[in-house]
């Protein structure tokens, strides 16, 4: 059955259907061997020939949608050049094509890690202006005072842009964390998705971030999720 070609490439795992449509009007997808740059055009996945960049796409029979512990020391990504762990290479066997990480989480912060092979479920998670939730415990250095929660309630300045509301609160350690003398366990919720925020949010109060989880995204815990295990979403 044709389809329109963003939705296909969106379904194939190449981004949300408006960056499947940048990809469709600057000329970088073919049908058949000839380039097509109209929004409107259409193609059936499974006679078609659909290539992007000349590589034919390969179109998921099924979507996948899996929640991982994400662990210390691991990269988000699925190769990399210095050899060290990645996420990808901690997924289980047996997945359609194209299953990647929503997002990402820095080598140093651990915790809950989505993915997918669904570009446009990836899009709605991962863009800032659907406001999906992302609640992290961090450890910090310290004992941050009403002030600095304020401060990170209101917004704190980062490279010259301020960031948004967000949650903060003193918090007890999440499950399988430890208490730390001399440090604070704060719960932090942010609606954006900046490089390492909570860690320069806490820094720019005057406390560092020492261990960092993320335990929730959106509705999607990270409960007692072992550290390097996946699970499978349901559809709920």
């Amino acid at each position: 059955m044709k389809e329109r070609l963003q939705k296909i490439l969106a379904r194939a795992g190449h981004g949300s259907r408006r960056s499947a449509e940048t990809l469709i009007t600057a000329g970088r997808v073919s049908v058949n061997g000839a380039v097509v740059r109209e929004l409107g055009a259409r193609a059936d996945p499974e006679t078609d020939t659909i290539a992007l960049d000349g590589t034919p796409i390969t179109v998921a029979a099924r979507h996948a949608y899996l929640a991982m512990h994400k662990p210390r020391g691991v990269v988000t990504t699925a190769r990399d050049p210095q050899g060290r762990r990645t996420v990808v290479g901690l997924l289980p066997p047996g997945l359609p094509p194209h299953v990647l990480p929503i997002g990402r989480l820095d080598r140093d912060t651990e915790g809950l890690l989505l993915f997918t092979n669904d570009g446009e479920f990836a899009h709605r998670l991962a863009h800032p202006r659907f406001e999906i939730e992302k609640e992290y415990m961090a450890l910090v250095s310290g004992t941050p005072s009403e002030r600095a929660l304020a401060a990170l309630r209101s917004g704190v300045e980062i490279d010259g842009k301020r960031t948004r509301p967000a949650e903060a609160a003193v918090t007890h350690p999440p499950h399988g964390y430890d208490a730390r003398e001399g440090h604070t366990w704060l719960r932090v919720v942010i609606h954006e998705g900046r490089k390492r925020q909570v860690r320069l949010m806490c820094a720019a109060t005057g406390h560092q971030v020492r261990t960092l989880v993320r335990v929730r995204i959106g509705d999607v815990l990270l409960g007692r999720l072992a550290p390097g295990t996946t699970r499978p979403l349901s559809p709920r």
